[in-house]
């Protein structure tokens, strides 16, 4: 898990400020929501998060939970990631840069930090006198798990 760059209290806190800014009545599903996918550290889906919500609450609705994910990705509290033909998995916006490496047989995710491919990508954009402001970089690999 890579180093969060925000307590969960402080993101609720902007959670709350956005939610007036958008005119929007709290709600508690959306706090748990970043609670679950901030404790999990991980890549959760839709159907994942709901489950957990429902421990707690078992009026959560799925239709509740995607609907909640899209604004949280809007207002950048969250960032998806399409990983594999299982869909979208979600996680929380507040980490350090990562990059992802997918299993396509089981879906696992890893993330990974490598200095040398940072600075590749810095010279690269460079080299085609371009400044590099962001980049996405997912590596789809048969684990060593799903190879044996």
């Amino acid at each position: 898990m890579q180093n969060r760059l925000e307590t969960l209290d402080s993101i609720l806190d902007r959670l709350r400020m956005s939610i007036r800014k958008n005119g929007l009545k709290n709600s508690k599903q959306r706090e748990e929501i970043i609670a679950v996918l901030y404790r999990s550290g991980t890549h959760l889906s839709p159907e994942e998060i709901a489950s957990e919500i429902r421990t707690k609450d078992k009026t959560t609705s799925i239709s509740s939970v995607y609907r909640i994910l899209s604004f949280l990705e809007k207002e950048n509290f969250i960032t998806a990631l399409d990983a594999d033909k299982s869909g979208r998995r979600y996680e929380i916006a507040a980490k350090d840069h990562h990059d992802h490496i997918i299993c396509l047989h089981c879906g696992n995710i890893i993330e990974f930090v490598d200095p040398e491919i940072e600075e590749r990508q810095i010279k690269v954009a460079s080299e085609h006198n371009a400044k590099l402001i962001s980049h996405n970089m997912k590596l789809f690999v048969i684990c060593e798990k799903c190879q044996n």
